[in-house]
């Protein structure tokens, strides 16, 4: 029988999901340590997935590459490349595609439970009322697709984020 995937959503840090074993990062496309959730991974996995990744750039806006999890715990980091909300040509459709992206790239790398971030919504500044409903409805167009993935979670640091979430997963 077919496992039934869920989506959930953690208020929580992403770095501290022991039970998931792999973590996307909204990453850069020279995929190097950044600020914010970027920062907060590259930190956690510590100093060897810098000259790993770095070998993996360019990553083009909407894409996907997996690295080892190194000090982070898990097996995997995936990173995907969200768009710049102000500087995009098709914020919605490069949004919708970093997530799905991300996903489909954990599930074929058999990755059982998922922590994800709301990419693009830091300092890439897409706004979160409009980014977290196409996050949601991108992973939900991934469920059927999936062999491996039980779980994606969505781990949000605030309770506005949270509510975000929760609103876009009834809606779905």
């Amino acid at each position: 029988m077919k496992h039934q995937p869920c989506i959930s959503v953690v208020l929580g840090n992403i770095v501290r999901q022991p039970d998931c074993d792999a973590v996307v990062n909204a990453a850069n496309k020279n995929l190097r340590a950044g600020s914010g959730v970027c920062g907060a991974i590259y930190d956690a996995a510590g100093p060897l997935l810098e000259p790993f990744s770095v070998k993996l750039a360019p990553l083009a806006v909407g894409e996907a590459v997996a690295t080892p999890a190194f000090d982070l715990g898990g097996r995997y980091i995936i990173h995907t490349l969200g768009p710049k909300y102000r500087f995009d040509e098709d914020p919605v459709g490069n949004l919708s595609r970093a997530a799905r992206s991300a996903i489909l790239l954990a599930d074929e790398n058999e990755v059982k439970r998922l922590a994800m971030p709301a990419i693009s919504t830091g300092v890439y500044g897409f706004p979160a009322e409009e980014a977290v409903p196409i996050i949601v409805k991108a992973a939900n167009e991934t469920l059927g697709k999936l062999k491996s993935i039980e779980e994606i979670r969505f781990v949000v640091t605030s309770n506005l984020m949270l509510a975000l979430f929760k609103n876009a997963l009834q809606s779905n």
